[in-house]
């Protein structure tokens, strides 16, 4: 669905034309430089704005006549050594220097040459001589092998017979037994305007290389392929009228040629072992063109074919160039460049660029060297409205197959409707103005202008047929365009100087029925965007005219032009990337740049193929998507992973590399949030993202509908209905109060239909009865029902994009949502029809029961078509209604001796027993307690067991009186399961509650709440001993966690002894507390024995760590002195490398390096690290293993800096205990000892 766009088209010529014509040229190892071989001599052409012209002659050496008779037969450039290499008809192989002028020959051939032909990598030179022979060469010219072009045998990759499936042998029909012995066709010679010469072609990678040469004994043409050791592969099959055009296709699968057959002039393909593999049909009458070459561009996707009309007398012949591309195994033909019969216009070669896929190098017989850019586009209308049927216009050759798929998803190369022209289209464009979106103008190979609209037209026209949609007999649904006029576009004097097809690029069809165009200016860096308006019509012309209205020279190449259907803003892109503004309203009418709204002007950082203007958070931007993937905003990269957009309202749809199609709301977004989205994964359940197809590309979004078209690339198409988008149609349909439309695409797209509610509960509330009335249909009002749960789904399953709604506050806040909408629905049918309500309402009093058995079994019935039979199986057991359950039973597909006998079982037991197995069987086992707790202590073990499995305790627990034996049961049971989970603490107040004291007492130990445990003791009547006992191993335990303070005072309190608590308290450091006690109990023999030894311990440990952090500071202190010296030196030796602002950083590419600071802390690469940190710990140890010490590292001067406030944290950490111990009043007399430690 795809066409090819000329993004532009430039040519030079030298300064002084030289007298010989061109024979071949080739492209030069520097970009724009193109050496041309003539009769006289090799001549350089200088890139664009480099008028430079160097030639070296041949003549003066004597390699070619000086009366112009020689001819150059291959020319190809030689970056490595310098030079260009020539072949001459004459059998010379030449090496010129173009700086020193000098000429070298190589070697020479005495039967002359044909054909010299380098292999894609230059390792390699063939060259066919005038003895019908091969030589293989290497760059260097030394020999490989030399073998006669024409051979006996088929080749290395012969067929191998093993005699099965003979002709004799087969079934021949009514032609009978004389078929198998029919003699071969004979193949016809060549055409007599054959030049007989050898066409050689190389395959891609420069493994196999095919000649396609004349058998003498036939005189037809036949292709042999041979590999790099010149040893043949293969040879072609017989085949009549084959023609000398050969173009093997850069990816290896084929091999083109063109074949004349005895109706038809074909484009045949040839696979590697000979065999024909497909073809398609020129758009010509046989002897009416021939074929000079075919090319395929680099990448594979584009044929061009270089056609010439024969000659006939009195008349010079024409030449065509046609591009042509394939999709869903068609052939298209997307271009057609039309060289007319002028002399100095004939094509002498072409070549497509090595580098550039999409650029096609063009030499004339008069000097004029041309090239021609060209990208892909989808060419479809910019409608917004119901009214726009979403056309995609696609081009072949003459016709327009045009897709309206508002209507109908036709794949290609099928079609609604195609337009019938009398020339080669070259450019489609639809108007930009969305009441006529439809509309479309056709740019073809004249510079003609034909216009088709939308409108009343009685009389068919016989040039527009209808495609897939039509049929005899069937009456098509899908209007159709009339041909409006057709315009010859008049330049005045400009028209003169093109001399080039395709001179006209860029057409847009601006509202006010005016169009744009652009025409490259003499000067090849300058263009002129030209505004045409129709002229007044001439009774009884079959053609009308565009008149010149104004030309704008525009400094600098028009690379694409773009036009908004709802702002009416024209944006025109240069080749450097700056944005202009074409004010076409303006009068008079004026360009100026584009600026953003910091009032910057606005330049794309590298060249866009497609353009479109949108607005994002109310401002108006230009959009760009470059071949590469780079996707701008204005002048800001938004994302690099871009393979196509489109823009839709609001709404901006992009396919990614990672094969998803993502849809952003462009109207409260802003760049930043917009480059946010795109750069990073979006939740996988998120409505902005939808995995498709890999390498899918949008095609259209149909307008007032949910389908966003994609095509494969293999050709197919796919519609898929992207979440965003539907979610933003059904909020503008209940918006509208469009129940119907809305109800239909939820149903369609299974939306849940909650949606319908929780979008706006007030205004649904308020239009109930609006909404019966479109739904209209009784099974779709219950399809409603039963998919209404509590649940706002606007919060859950479908929030608002970018946070916003239109949502009022809830009402009825007290009232759950399923019953208020259904009374609410209830009161509507009964205000709608209330006849028919008292009618139901009579009917059910005078009903009998036969007529309620009937009416219930309806019911049942219906009931089933809307849930699961096994789902109100279970629904139906719950309500304990046997009857019911047997009812429904019956009209499921369970087998009766499943669930007779379990039912006859149930009705066996005792109410509450009954109902608790029935709760259980249906997994309902909170209520399955309830009963079961009914049914007598003799099932309390039952019921012990059923909380235990299923952790109902605090249900369980609900159940009974806390007096209760029952609850004390479930309590232990309960405490002991929190135990097992180590959650003691809750354990022990279980217990405590229930009364279980000694259980409590072991829980609140386990926890470490001593206080509670002594309270526990308490209720337990301990004894003093007892009490002292448990207090000395509870101050064991406090110790081991480093709680000196609690052990002492429940030592102090609880054991009395008043000296182990002493000591607890020395080795806990609480000198004060200690001192306290000592004096308390009045045992200062304590403060010589052990108070003081154990301070003057501490301060010497204390002073052994101020020392050890003091050494390790300035130790790291003056090794980050060091580090950042050599860091500042690297820096300064280093500085002519760092480029973090250079403009020209994005002539680089993307594998190219530059160095920056960033680079010079380490000579290892960082860029490719990934550190998996599933864990804090992993994560601590990933930084650790970051910062590291080691002299050398890439963040030493970090790790240091780290380490550094690491030690004045720990002197910090410890200054309280150094002022506590120095402050002493006992050690007054150990001056030395406090000046030591003190600490400013």
């Amino acid at each position: 669905m795809r066409n090819l766009r000329l993004l532009r088209a430039a040519g030079r010529r030298p300064a002084a034309i030289p007298p010989a014509a061109p024979q071949r040229f080739c492209l030069g190892a520097e970009p724009g430089v193109v050496l041309v071989g003539s009769p006289n001599g090799l001549v350089e052409l200088g890139a664009a704005g480099q008028p430079v012209t160097r030639e070296v002659s041949l003549t003066a050496e004597g390699f070619m006549p000086e009366d112009e008779s020689g001819s150059v037969v291959g020319i190809e450039d030689i970056p490595e050594q310098e030079c260009v290499c020539v072949a001459t008809a004459a059998g010379d192989i030449l090496l010129c220097n173009l700086s020193t002028k000098q000429v070298e020959c190589v070697g020479s051939v005495d039967s002359g040459l044909s054909v010299m032909s380098w292999s894609p990598d230059q390792e390699l030179v063939l060259l066919a001589t005038g003895q019908q022979t091969l030589i293989m060469m290497t760059r260097d010219f030394e020999p490989i092998a030399e073998k006669q072009i024409h051979q006996n045998e088929f080749g290395e990759g012969k067929f191998v017979a093993l005699g099965w499936g003979k002709k004799e042998t087969q079934f021949h029909g009514s032609e009978g037994k004389q078929a198998a012995h029919r003699k071969q066709t004979e193949v016809s010679p060549t055409s007599t305007w054959d030049d007989s010469r050898p066409r050689v072609t190389w395959r891609g990678d420069g493994q196999f290389v095919a000649v396609s040469a004349v058998c003498p004994e036939t005189g037809a043409r036949k292709v042999r392929v041979w590999n790099r050791e010149l040893v043949l592969q293969s040879t072609s099959e017989p085949i009549s009228g084959l023609e000398q055009a050969l173009a093997w296709k850069p990816s290896g699968n084929l091999i083109a040629s063109t074949q004349e057959k005895p109706n038809r002039h074909d484009v045949v393909f040839l696979e590697k072992n000979g065999l024909l593999h497909g073809e398609f049909t020129l758009p010509f009458q046989k002897g009416q063109v021939k074929v000079n070459e075919l090319l395929w561009n680099a990448d594979s996707t584009v044929l061009a074919i270089w056609l010439e009309e024969l000659k006939t007398e009195n008349s010079n012949p024409s030449s065509y160039v046609q591009l042509w591309t394939t999709g869903n195994y068609h052939w298209y033909l997307k271009q057609s460049l039309h060289f007319g019969n002028m002399e100095k216009n004939k094509l002498v070669s072409l070549l497509w660029d090595p580098v550039v896929p999409y650029r096609l190098h063009v030499l004339c017989q008069g000097w004029q060297y041309l090239y021609y850019d060209w990208h892909w586009t989808t060419d479809h209308g910019m409608g917004q409205n119901s009214q726009h049927v979403a056309n995609v216009a696609v081009i072949d050759g003459d016709k327009v197959l045009v897709t309206a798929f508002q209507h109908a998803v036709v794949p290609p190369p099928m079609c609604t409707y195609e337009l019938q022209l009398k020339q080669a289209v070259n450019q489609v464009t639809f108007h930009t103005d969305p009441k006529h979106s439809g509309d479309m103008a056709v740019l073809d190979a004249d510079n003609k202008i034909t216009v088709y609209r939308y409108g009343q037209r009685t009389v068919k026209d016989p040039a527009i047929r209808l495609g897939a949609v039509g049929g005899n007999g069937f009456k098509a649904n899908v209007e159709t365009p009339h041909l409006d006029k057709t315009y010859r576009v008049d330049l005045g004097s400009s028209a003169d100087e093109m001399m080039h097809p395709l001179g006209l690029r860029c057409l847009t069809w601006l509202p006010d029925d005016s169009f744009l165009v652009v025409s490259q200016d003499q000067h090849a860096s300058q263009s002129v965007l030209h505004h045409l308006t129709a002229a007044p019509h001439v009774t009884g012309a079959e053609e009308e005219h565009l008149n010149l209205r104004l030309s704008v020279p525009v400094d600098g190449e028009v690379i694409s032009l773009c036009c908004s259907p709802v702002t009416k803003t024209v944006a025109l892109q240069l080749a450097d990337g700056r944005i202009l503004k074409y004010l076409w309203e303006a009068s008079p009418p004026v360009l100026e740049p584009w600026q953003s709204s910091s009032g910057c002007a606005v330049q794309f950082p590298q060249l866009c193929v497609q353009t479109a203007l949108t607005r994002i958070g109310g401002e108006e931007v230009i959009l760009g998507l470059t071949d590469r993937c780079r996707f701008f905003v204005n002048d800001t990269e938004v994302a690099s992973n871009i393979t196509s957009f489109a823009t839709y309202n609001e709404f901006l749809l992009v396919t990614t590399n990672s094969h998803t199609c993502q849809c952003f709301c462009l109207k409260d977004l802003t760049v930043k949030a917009l480059q946010a989205g795109l750069s990073s994964a979006a939740v996988p359940n998120s409505e902005t993202l939808r995995k498709v197809e890999r390498g899918s590309r949008i095609v259209t979004v149909v307008p007032q509908d949910t389908k966003v078209v994609l095509q494969m690339p293999r050709g197919n198409l796919e519609t898929v209905h992207h979440r965003a988008l539907v979610l933003a149609q059904i909020r503008k349909w209940l918006d509208r109060l469009m129940f119907r439309e809305a109800f239909q695409c939820m149903r369609k797209l299974r939306i849940n239909l909650n949606l319908l509610y929780d979008h706006n509960p007030k205004v649904f509330l308020e239009n109930v009865e609006t909404f019966i009335k479109q739904i209209d249909s009784v099974n779709h009002i219950n399809l409603f029902f039963t998919e209404l749960k509590e649940e706002d789904f606007t919060k859950s399953m479908y929030p608002t994009p970018n946070g916003s709604s239109n949502a009022q506050p809830r009402q009825h806040l007290n009232q759950k949502k399923v019953n208020l909408v259904c009374d609410m629905m209830r009161v509507a049918m009964e205000r709608i029809d209330p006849e028919k309500e008292i009618s139901v309402k009579s009917l059910a009093e005078n009903i009998s029961p036969n007529v309620t058995a009937v009416s219930a079994e309806e019911a049942l019935k219906y009931l089933l078509f809307l849930v699961d039979v096994n789902e109100l199986y279970d629904y139906s057991l719950g309500t304990y209604d046997f009857d019911l359950v047997i009812m429904v039973a019956e009209k499921s597909q369970k087998d009766p001796k499943e669930y007779l006998p379990f039912l006859n079982t149930l009705q066996k037991m005792e109410t509450n027993y009954q109902r608790y197995t029935i709760d259980k069987h249906l997994k309902r086992y909170a209520k399955a307690l309830g009963h079961l707790s009914k049914c007598g202590p003799e099932h309390f073990s039952e019921f012990l067991n059923l909380v235990k499995d299923q952790n109902l305790y605090c249900e369980a627990l609900k159940l009974y009186a806390s007096s209760t034996q029952e609850y004390k049961d479930i309590s232990d049971a309960y405490g002991e399961y929190l135990i097992q989970k180590q959650l003691y603490e809750q354990a022990a107040l279980i217990f405590a509650r229930a009364g279980i004291f000694a259980k409590a007492l072991d829980a609140f130990l386990s926890s470490g709440s001593w206080q509670q445990a002594l309270c526990m003791a308490s209720r337990l009547g301990y004894t003093t001993d007892k009490l002292s006992r448990l207090a000395q191993s509870m101050a064991g335990k406090l110790v081991e966690q480093r709680r000196h303070a609690e052990a002492a005072m429940l030592l102090e309190q609880y054991a009395q002894d008043y000296e182990e608590a002493v000591l607890l308290l020395l080795e806990g450091a609480l000198w004060e507390e200690a001192l306290r006690l000592i004096h308390k109990y009045d045992r200062l023999d304590i403060l010589e024995t052990n108070f003081k030894p154990a301070v003057l311990e501490a301060q010497k440990s204390q002073l052994m760590f101020l020392d050890s952090q003091k050494t390790a500071f300035l130790r790291h202190k003056s090794r980050l002195q060091v580090v950042r010296e050599l860091k500042e030196k690297a820096s300064e030796s280093l500085h002519d490398y760092e480029m973090p602002n250079c403009p020209e950083l994005d002539l680089f590419s993307e594998t190219s390096s530059v160095v920056t600071a960033s680079d010079m802390n380490s000579k290892y690469s960082h860029s490719n690290s990934r550190i998996s940190a599933r864990s804090s710990k992993n994560r601590r140890k990933a930084e650790r293993k970051r910062y590291s010490l080691k002299e050398g590292s890439p963040f030493e001067d970090v790790a240091l800096l780290e380490v550094l406030g690491e030690s004045v944290r720990a002197v910090e950490n410890v200054k309280g205990g150094i002022t506590n111990s120095v402050s002493s009043p006992h050690l007054k007399s150990w001056e030395q000892v406090s000046e030591d430690l003190s600490v400013p």
